[in-house]
């Protein structure tokens, strides 16, 4: 790659550009406090509450609280995924990766699009045409629905649990930013917020929030790129040229540096973003609110297109980032650490591109990014609560649609208390790491179960419990023993488990499981599993 050295007219523009009013010292503050940042974030709030108005009085029955009715297109709904996927980790968080890293916060942007177009080809159809409400579902039409909905519904709290840690971190240093409040306040102002998303609103309010954000995510990072750009003359090999010259590793930022040092987590985290994506519970969950299984494809090739467009954006806000913020005592602080948090280098960055205006408007996009991503994953856990546990397992079918949405938002109400104490537990952490910790479970407990339930006639109950349960203790055990927790959250030295994530294990581990014990069943229910897949795939 030629670097070009910036012209005249570059560094002209990049004088403006750094020259521009800090957030917290522009005109139309008051004490510090961005008013055009705020009012606008108020706004998009009030849009969202009034979304969410609308939809409640659309939600009759369980069929609309959980898919929607059924009644959503699929260029929406693949609006809606590439929403979910765009989510504060994608957007705060790689961008703040980039911003210390370089290449090595691409990785994560290269997996999270490789792993949609797998779930087009070996799951979107399946799922759509065998399932209701929840993957569970999918899995339940060929295996024994009690022990399978156990695990299932366990799986899935824990996935949406990591998470929802990101999200959580992520709009709690926002809101600290904008607000000038306690992080501890600024997490339940979340957590308030979305509770009152998915108990009224339900899947109908969480599409359409979702629809409506990505649109203007996806509006508002092309203009911060194309403004970052102008104040290069365009000249991107310019751009490069000044990040290599302010960041402390020089051209080492544009190859990749950890997977060098590490190959083996580099390898174990590209399986865990590749394959996690089709674990997802709040992704697959989308598959259910289209009306049919061609509907279900055109949703991934829209969502496909839409990702990929937006991760190819994320490399130019990081290296915009990077050059526009980097020494400028308005967005770092003495100690040389971003201001609000290590994962606002993209607030930041539209400030110094845009002013308060730009600041205002992203702020508020981002929010409700991470609202909507929080309402998805809350809605997936709730229902795994309501529909795989109580509904499936303790009352055995045996529960009125009205009940079950009933106890979905009580589960609703518990899992956002959950979602406000993880995010203090977890204050500090890259939102984009955190995501791929969800991914690496994922990866290890719901997908390889729900592979072999499509594709081999071999796997019984047994064999399934089994693998999903070894991948996901393994995948847990192991996430808490590595760097993530047993050293950046619980403060020891050094990981007891050093490769993270851990997927390179436990991915192997809960396949080899599931094959072995379905081997060795011999049981009348492994016999009648068999027997149920045979028929599937006769019909």
């Amino acid at each position: 790659m030629i670097l070009h050295r910036p012209t005249a007219r570059t560094a002209l523009a990049l004088t403006a550009a750094l020259s521009t009013q800090p957030a917290w010292a522009a005109a139309g503050e008051t004490s510090g406090v961005n008013l055009t940042a705020i009012g606008l974030f108020l706004a998009f709030v009030v849009l969202t509450l009034w979304i969410t108005w609308q939809a409640a009085q659309r939600t009759k029955s369980a069929d609309d609280f959980y898919a929607a009715g059924g009644s959503i297109t699929g260029f929406q709904n693949g609006l809606a995924i590439a929403g979910d996927a765009m989510s504060a980790g994608a957007f705060l968080g790689l961008t703040a990766l980039v911003f210390t890293s370089g290449f090595d916060g691409l990785i994560y942007a290269i997996g999270y699009t490789t792993g949609m177009p797998i779930v087009v080809f070996l799951l979107a159809e399946r799922l759509r045409k065998l399932g209701r409400y929840t993957f569970t579902d999918v899995v339940c039409a060929r295996l024994a629905e009690g022990p399978v909905r156990v695990f299932a519904a366990c799986a899935s709290l824990v996935v949406v649990a990591f998470y929802l840690i990101a999200q959580m971190v992520g709009a709690g240093q926002l809101i600290q930013l904008l607000f000038g409040l306690d992080y501890l306040y600024a997490e339940f102002v979340v957590g308030v917020l979305m509770i009152c998303y998915v108990m009224f609103g339900g899947m109908v309010a969480t599409t359409w929030v979702q629809i409506i954000k990505a649109g203007l995510l996806l509006a508002g990072a092309t203009l911060i790129v194309l403004l970052v750009l102008a104040a290069f003359g365009f000249d991107f090999g310019a751009l490069l040229a000044r990040a290599t010259a302010v960041h402390p590793k020089g051209a080492a930022i544009l190859a990749p540096q950890a997977s060098a040092k590490d190959p083996l987590s580099a390898l174990s985290l590209g399986l865990a973003l590749m394959l996690g994506t089709a674990g997802l519970p709040h992704i697959l969950m989308r598959f259910f609110t289209v009306p049919d299984a061609r509907a279900a494809r055109v949703s991934v090739f829209w969502a496909a297109t839409f990702m990929n467009y937006f991760y190819a954006l994320v490399f130019v806000l990081g290296f915009g980032a990077m050059t526009l913020t980097a020494g400028d005592p308005a967005y770092i602080d003495a100690a040389g650490a971003l201001r609000g948090g290590g994962n606002m280098a993209a607030i930041h960055l539209s400030h110094a591109v845009g002013g308060n205006a730009m600041m205002g408007f992203i702020s508020a996009v981002a929010f409700a990014t991470i609202l909507a991503v929080v309402s998805g994953l809350t809605l997936a856990g709730a229902s795994a609560v309501s529909h795989d546990l109580y509904a499936g397992v303790i009352r055995r079918g045996q529960l009125d649609e009205r009940s079950e949405v009933r106890i979905s938002r009580m589960a609703t109400f518990v899992l956002g208390l959950i979602a406000i104490g993880l995010g203090i537990a977890f204050k500090g952490q890259n939102v984009a790491y955190m995501v791929s910790l969800a991914f690496a479970v994922a990866c290890s407990s719901t997908f390889p179960v729900l592979l072999l339930a499509l594709y081999w006639r071999g796997l019984t109950t047994a064999g399934a419990v089994a693998g999903g349960t070894v991948g996901l203790l393994s995948a847990l055990g192991l996430t808490l023993l590595g760097p993530a927790v047993w050293v950046k959250v619980l403060g020891n030295p050094a990981p007891v488990f050093a490769m993270d994530p851990p997927t390179l294990v436990t991915l192997p581990l809960a396949l080899v499981t599931c094959w072995l014990v379905s081997r060795l069943d011999r049981s009348a229910q492994g016999a009648s599993d068999r027997a149920r897949f045979e028929a599937q795939q006769a019909a």
